[in-house]
Order: C-alpha cells, then structure tokens, then sequence
C-alpha cells in the first residue's frame, strides 16, 4: 500500500490528491465492506454520473485512480451500493457537506517566508467568529480589520471552528468535515489569503479544532465503518470518538492528518482544541500529546502553539511529555472569569455556585492563576484541580468574556450588559495588566453591544429538537422563560449577532476603546510587566471590597488597585506617580481628579488605578 512521508513518519494518504503525471488518485478506509466506487459530478451539478471502481488493498482500504485529471473534479463515494456519500476526508465540500466532494491542492503564492510564529510569551489572543465578526462573513471581509488588531495590541488571531458544517451559520462546534473550510466564509483558498495577510501585519492565527466530538448532521463516518466511534467511553455529545479501541490507529491518523493539514497547507500558527478534557484516550501517548508532537513537526523552523479549553485545572496539560505531562503550550483557566463576574456582576447559578467572587479568593485566583487546587467542588461533588504552581502564568489564558460566556447566556448579552461601564473599564484594567495571556473576545475593546446568541442553521427536523432543547436549557433559570429564549434557528438571530464596527467611534465607547489600546501598550513596553515568571507578582485584598495586583520588573513596582464597589482608600507603601485610573474622562469616566492624594488612593464606585512605586 503506497504511504507518505508526513510529520508523524509513514501513513497511509487518505482522501483524494493529484499525483502528477498519474491524475487524481483516492483511498478511502472502509473495513468490512466489499466494493467502494468512486462517483463523479459535473461542476455544481447535483446528479451523479459515471463512477470508477476502488481496489480493495487490504486491510480495509480502498483506491483509484482517474487519469488525465486534476484539481476541481467533485465526487462522492458509493459503499457496497448504499449512498453516495461525501468523503469523509475531503478537502473542500463547496455545496455543503451532504454535496460532492471537490479535489483540491494545496497551491498558494505565499509571502510571509519570514515569518517565525508567535512568542508564547507575549500573547494577547483575540477570539473571533468569522461569520459575525463582518457583514460579509468571509476570511477576505476581515483582512481590512488586520492593521486595527495589531495597532490595538492584539498579537494572535483565535479563529472559531472552520470545518465545514450544515447550512451557513453555526457557532462551527457542529462540524463535521475536518478538512474542508466553510465555503461561505470563502473555502479553502480565502482562508491561504487571511492568514498570509495576518503574517504580514505581524499577527499569528490559531485555529479552533473539535476533536472531542462530530457534528449529527452530515456526519457520514458511520457509513464507512463503526470504528471512528466506541460505546466504551461516553461525551455529553453521545459515544466518544473512538481514539483507543479496534480501528482507533485509522482515526487518530484522521485527526493527525487535519493537525498536519491546518499547520503544513494553510501556515496556521496553532491550535485551540475544544473540550480537551472530553477527548478520551487510555492509550499511550495520549492523543493531546501526539497533537502537539504533530503540529510542531508540520512547521519546522516556525513557532506552533497549541492551547486547551479543559475544566479540569490539571497542570498535566502543560508539563513536558519526558515530565510525564501531554506537552501543550497553555490552557484556558475559567476561574478567573468566574470569580471576576461573580463579584462584579453577581451571577450565583450553575458553576458559579463554587465560586464567592471575594477579594480574599480573587486575590488567591490571580497568586495561583485558578481557584480550584484539589478542594471539592460543590457542583461537580469531588475534587478539582491540581496546583498551578508548575504552571507558568502565560501557559494560563484568563479572560472576562468568550464565545461560551456570551452565546450561552439565554440572549447572547456581553458582560457589559450586566455591569456598568465603570465596571466594565475596571475588570478590564485587571484583565490585561496581570501576568496571565489574555483572550479578547470579538468588540470586546469598544465594550460592544451587539449580542452573540447560539444560532444553527439545520434541517427542520434537528432545528426543532434544537430549539426545544436550548429552551429546555434555561427552564431552570430564574431570569428567564422559555419563550423568550431566541430560536437558534431563526436568520434574525443570527444576523443580531453581527458585529457593528461603527459603533466604536460612538463617545460611550470611544473611551474604552483608548482604555484598551493604553492598558496594552503599557503591557507590551512596561519593564515590570514584561516579566512574567513567579515570583515577580503578588495579589491581596485591602479594603474589604478591593484588591491590589503588585508587578515587580526592572526599577520598580506597578499596581494595579482594583475597586468593586463602596469607597475604597488604600495606603501606597513609599512614593509614587500616577499611571492611569479607568475613570479618567478620557477612558469615558467621570473623574477629573487624579485619585493619587498624599500617601495613598481614593477610588468611589468600580473603578481601578494604576500606579508605579518609584521608591
């Protein structure tokens, strides 16, 4: 059986390729099956015509050849007489992910050869939905916005899910071909384009992978065998992809080659895996490690970074494999979020029950980087967490909101929504002058008012079951009933979720906006912010309603005062200068007088003061 020489060594090439001076060649895994035909389409036509038979190469796999023929020849596939039905490795599926397949190549004239890859160090993540983040929704749409991230501070682009998935809108979670960019955001070529452009402007791209689960609607992996799934492990999205079981060796390839594919063909600086803690695997090496390995190996002389959304506070995460850890780079650390919006906003249901949002256990969050350590967790009912001391602070990515924190919310309404704007300004100053990465999320810099709502685009049949479901979601919550929660399904929800850029040049939002872009010019020239390594930070509270973040680098000290609510007064210890307080007219405050009096700081109401020790 021919295989190809890729990151990971020998495996075999799945999917359909042109070969040159042979045509386009397929191979296909379908173990237990006796014919497998390939079936051609006309160009945007939906009738299937002639078909070419597959040999069976043993061992499950299926191939062909088609002389004479090259990028553009679309296709499905026929299994023992059933379907046809897309390739579940196909690169690019134009009509949506129940049309033909359509061969590809990975040509592209890029420029950005210089290009070296982010520093994991220095990351401001800005988290965006390619569908929303534009009227137009594509990749082009926001090449335009590229010199306004970077002029803002941001250094790395997180795009939400692009593989392919029913209809035209979709948080992107319900992906169901890996390989295949959504066509309505401009396939596979428009997103070469974006990323080429980002390299150029000096931002990275990480992309967000969903390996924990497949999409229900246009999934077609069980028509070519039952081992992509195993009923030994269980996921709130039904039987676990089966990364440890009979035929596991094929799916971990499929889940590899897309690593190799989003690094090595489209120059992606990165991944954010959905969900790790729900990508199960008693195997050895662990997938996650693998993953990492993997997408490393498919850029060398290049920068990769791979980060985790994982629940469980576990520093195994980002330990090194030959420490006995599964080798990423950094992983997202909620409690920082919940404890935040807990004070600020006082949210009590659901997670937030473990969480008392005082400055006692803020000041704890931001010393250790999460909450939880091994105590038990009233909501979960057993322990959670290990120490973060192994961890260093930019392997932990903190945030105030994110596409989960809006969209799961009943109506998709951002933080601002249920705070003031002078909370707002304060936990933002806290946010992005602590030593953690910071992950933006998409208007978060002008405090946007727009909301991002869960919004899906299925047949009528899966819509309905969809729409009850997320009803049935928030029947518990007191804020809400059922009726009021929007229909995903609905094209109006959808398109209240689009950004309005023109709304950041309104004075109520100007302000934050220069807030923003000051906070972080001060974190990326700052010497003592510069330093993030323990050891060179301290949180504590002081005052009973406030908290002072210390930073310690060359000189000096930096603090960041934060203030929740009430008055606070706080005694500085030796002399100081002002730096910026949030409150200021120019951020949108209110407050004309610096709050630096003789020896200390007075701050009325949420606000934060940021000040340098120069004694």
């Amino acid at each position: 059986m021919e295989k190809v020489q890729n990151a990971r060594g020998q495996a075999p090439r799945l999917g359909a390729w042109v070969e040159p001076g042979a045509g386009v060649r397929w191979r296909v895994w379908a173990p237990g099956h006796r014919e497998v035909r390939v079936v051609l389409y006309e160009r945007g036509g939906q009738q299937p015509g002639d078909s070419v038979p597959m040999v069976d190469e043993g061992g499950g796999f299926f191939s062909a050849t088609l002389a004479g023929e090259g990028p553009g020849v679309r296709y499905k596939l026929r299994v023992d007489g059933e379907g046809p039905f897309p390739d579940p490795w196909s690169r690019s599926q134009p009509d949506g992910v129940h049309g033909p397949s359509e061969v590809v190549v990975p040509d592209f004239a890029w420029t950005d050869a210089a290009w070296k890859g982010p520093d994991p160090e220095a990351q401001v993540i800005y988290e965006v939905h390619v569908g929303t983040a534009t009227p137009e929704g594509t990749f082009e749409a926001l090449i335009p916005r590229l010199r306004s991230f970077k002029e803002l501070g941001v250094t790395t682009l997180e795009l939400m899910p692009l593989a392919s998935f029913p209809g035209v809108r979709n948080w992107g979670y319900d992906g169901v071909d890996l390989f295949a960019p959504l066509a309505a955001h401009g396939g596979p070529q428009g997103l070469r384009r974006l990323i080429d452009a980002a390299h150029a402007e000096g931002l990275a791209v990480l992309i967000d992978a969903v390996y924990n689960h497949f999409g229900p609607d246009g999934n077609y992996l069980r028509c070519y065998s039952p081992h992509y799934f195993t009923g030994r492990h269980h996921t709130p999205w039904g039987d676990a992809v089966n990364y440890d079981g009979e035929g596991s060796p094929v799916v971990r390839h499929l889940v590899l080659s897309n690593v190799e594919m989003w690094i090595r063909d489209y120059h992606a600086d990165g991944l954010r895996l959905d969900a790790a803690h729900a990508i199960l695997d008693d195997g050895s090496p662990h997938l996650l490690t693998e993953i990492a390995e993997c997408a490393r190996a498919s850029a060398p002389g290049r920068r990769v970074i791979v980060i985790a959304e994982d629940e469980r506070n576990d520093t195994r995460l980002v330990r090194p494999r030959e420490k006995g850890g599964f080798g990423l780079d950094g992983v997202w650390a909620d409690d920082f979020h919940h404890q935040m919006r807990r004070a600020f906003a006082g949210d009590n249901e659901g997670y937030y029950r473990d969480y008392t949002g005082n400055m006692e256990d803020l000041a704890r969050t931001l010393r250790q980087g999460w909450f939880y350590e091994g105590q038990v967790s009233q909501v979960a009912g057993h322990a959670r967490g290990t120490p973060a001391q192994e961890a260093q602070p930019w392997q932990l990515v903190h945030c105030i909101q994110n596409h989960d924190q809006v969209g799961n919310r009943a109506h998709g309404e951002r933080l601002g929504a249920d705070i003031s704007p002078a909370a707002f300004r304060a936990m933002s100053a806290l946010l992005l002058l602590s030593p953690y990465t910071p992950l933006l999320f998409m208007g978060q810099e002008w405090n946007a008012s727009t909301p991002f709502l869960y919004f899906t685009d299925h047949n009528a049949e899966l819509g309905k079951l969809v729409t009850e479901g997320r009803r049935k979601e928030f029947a518990g919550f007191t804020r809400f009933s059922s009726d009021s929660v929007p229909d995903p399904q609905a094209v109006e929800t959808f398109t209240r979720s689009k950004l309005d850029w023109n709304e950041a040049a309104k004075p109520e939002h100007a302000g934050v906006l220069a807030l923003y872009r000051e906070l972080l010019r001060l974190r990326a020239t700052d010497p003592c912010l510069k330093d993030n390594r323990r050891g060179h930070f301290d949180a504590r509270p002081t005052g009973g309603h406030g908290l002072v973040l210390e930073r310690r680098g060359p000189g000096g000290a930096l603090l960041v005062i934060l203030n929740v609510h009430g008055v606070l007064e706080h005694r500085l210890p030796g002399r100081s200068e002002l730096v910026l307080w949030t409150e200021a007219p120019r951020f949108g405050g209110a407050v004309h007088e610096a709050p630096l009096r003789s020896g200390g700081v007075r701050l009325e109401g949420p606000s934060a003061v940021v000040a340098r020790l120069t004694d």
